[in-house]
């Protein structure tokens, strides 16, 4: 039997764990010498490498000495939660990834605390100790408080640690000697990692993720806890509520390198993926053909956050999307149902219009994103968090937020914070920067990011995870600013945009086609006011319509997927091509809005 080791890695958004899985792939000799393969070789897919973040979690092998090492590369994001939670079932340790400056985060405390509690034991990496006043030591002391606060056991406390930094590809015990390899971490690996115990009796293999080929259908990926599997052996499919489906393996594999290899049969602790298993879901168990025993299906944090998605229905519709109907929109939701777990879809009493539940407003936007680069046209609702009401109170979800910043901005930063129901929990000087965490309610959350860089000139790092549901705190204040409306469909013209500089920001240059309801400004004031934007200037027999003062126009304002999001109001939607994000009102016509206030 071969040996194994399985180990996930897991980092904070950033701290360098795709370089150091693409580090160890090279090191690995998985690629022959003339290949060139580029860097972030797992991040994959678009949306990973142009955000710099690991969106879906993914495997390869690596062989090193005799032994097989399976990495299992995990999300460092708390709202891609669904995703770790299932990843970490099917690893024996883990690799912790720390910044050596900025230490552990509060997205590595979310992951890291899963993985204590599932017993597993974790290897420190240091990572990024050529940094300047990088503090190696120090961050050591960091991680144990951290791992004592998450009540990790002795064993788990007694970690060993790797200093380096993977982008020089070097690791070494002491972060003094810089060595010229990262053997450091495999040897870690095969020292302190146990291989999987082997456990006798019927099959027993948990389905953590999956796969989707074309050819082939759904393929349920996961690790044998029990027994052995061959290829066309009958077995049962034990779903989550205890009922049993009779079914066959048809194919099995392996991972190998960064591909699968087909093999007749798997030992127990093996990763495989089955192929010709149907109608499964993530958490069932693979069991013994006559008498199955179930394995505990996978806890799932709920969502705390819903949009509204609905079909495109502006006066520019269909014009650069190829998918645009809610049969388009729907069928699309159910695939993406069938693999990403967080994702809740309901219902709504329109045929055209779904709620669709998430972790957190970049989870959700992350989905929009994918949609709309594959051809899709959907208009999207202001995010809404969920709230619960147990015993006649109202509950509404909470997290934590932590914000790094330099000591001059910290004031600001708290007084933006507690008018949006903060409370201050902690505050440490580290060097110039100083490190606050608070307990904020997750509808404070919305549309702070963008305002708290405004305020700090862009130097704050924030980052947050949802801890429960606690009563409702009372109401925040929303955006005050109205909307500047188009009253006038056609194309906007700079002669008409100069005269109205003075009315607010404009979120459009000339030249760009506008539709009567579009919002292309913020008002300097309340209320919304509408606008015309598409005035020419005509010609007088005084004189020509080209001469008169040049017209300067300040540049216009560009919207993210995320901060358009963000700066909706309850009125309005996001329009989302595949080559544009409009904001508009959900009434395009004023007489209707103005009833509607009625």
């Amino acid at each position: 039997m071969q040996e194994i080791r399985n180990v996930a890695i897991i980092a904070h958004v950033d701290h360098g764990k795709t370089t150091l899985v693409d580090k160890m792939l090279m090191a690995g000799k998985l690629f022959k010498d003339h290949q060139d393969v580029g860097e972030l070789i797992m991040d994959s897919n678009d949306l990973e490498r142009e955000r710099g973040i690991t969106i879906l979690s993914k495997n390869v092998s690596v062989m090193w000495k005799g032994v097989k090492i399976n990495i299992i590369d995990t999300p460092g994001h708390s709202d891609f939660g669904g995703e770790v939670e299932r990843v970490l079932n099917m690893a024996d340790g883990v690799l912790l990834l720390v910044d050596a400056f900025e230490g552990p985060m509060p997205q590595t405390r979310f992951v890291l605390q899963k993985a204590i509690s599932l017993g597993l034991k974790p290897i420190v990496v240091i990572n990024k100790v050529d940094k300047p006043n990088c503090r190696p030591e120090e961050v050591h002391e960091d991680v144990f408080d951290l791992m004592f606060s998450l009540d990790a056991t002795e064993n788990q406390l007694d970690f060993p640690s790797v200093y380096g930094s993977a982008k020089e590809n070097w690791m070494s015990t002491d972060w003094k000697k810089k060595t010229d390899n990262i053997e450091a971490v495999f040897d870690a690996i095969l020292e302190h990692i146990p291989s999987p115990e082997y456990n006798k009796g019927t099959p027993q293999l948990q389905i953590t993720s999956l796969d989707h080929s074309k050819y082939l259908g759904r393929i349920a990926i996961g690790r044998l806890h029990r027994g052995e599997l061959k290829v066309n052996q009958d077995v049962s499919l034990v779903k989550r509520d205890g009922s049993i489906a009779r079914t066959r393996i048809k194919e099995l594999n392996v991972f190998d390198g960064l591909g699968r290899s087909k093999v007749e049969q798997v030992s127990c602790g093996e990763l495989c993926a089955l192929i010709g298993i149907e109608n499964f879901d993530i958490g069932d168990t693979i069991a013994d053909f006559e008498n199955p025993e179930p394995l505990e299906p996978i806890a799932i944090d709920e969502p705390t956050m819903s949009m509204l998605f609905t079909i495109n229905n502006s006066p520019f519709f269909g014009k650069d999307g190829k998918y645009v109907t809610s049969r388009h929109i729907k069928e699309r939701l159910d695939k993406e149902l069938e693999k990403n777990l967080a994702l809740r879809v309901e219902e709504t009493d329109s045929a055209d219009a779904w709620n669709v539940y998430g972790r957190g407003v970049l989870h959700l936007s992350v989905l929009i994103e994918t949609m709309r680069r594959e051809g899709y046209e959907l208009q999207v609702g202001q995010p809404r968090v969920i709230i619960k009401e147990e015993l006649g109170e109202k509950l509404e979800p909470v997290e934590d937020l932590t914000i790094d910043l330099p000591e001059e901005h910290s004031g600001k930063a708290i007084e933006m914070v507690t008018q949006r129901k903060g409370e201050l929990t902690s505050m440490e000087k580290k060097g110039e920067r100083v490190h606050l965490e608070f307990n904020i309610p997750s509808r404070g959350i919305i549309g702070l990011r963008s305002n708290m860089l405004t305020a700090t000139q862009g130097e704050a790092i924030m980052a947050h995870r949802f801890i429960e549901f606690q009563p409702w705190k009372g109401d925040i204040e929303k955006r005050i600013n109205g909307s500047l409306i188009v009253i006038e469909s056609g194309t906007s013209i700079a002669y008409g945009m100069d005269k109205l500089q003075d009315r607010g920001k404009f979120f459009i240059a000339p030249q760009e086609d506008v539709y009567m309801g579009q919002v292309i400004g913020e008002n300097n004031r309340e209320g919304d006011l509408t606008i015309n934007v598409t005035k020419a200037k005509k010609m007088s027999n005084m004189r020509s319509s080209g001469a008169d003062d040049k017209v300067k126009l300040a540049p216009p304002i560009r919207f993210s997927l995320e901060e358009a999001l963000e700066y909706i109001q309850g009125d309005e939607y996001v329009e989302v091509t595949p080559s544009s994000i409009r904001l508009r009102k959900i009434l395009l016509l004023e007489h209707e809005r103005k009833r509607a206030t009625k």
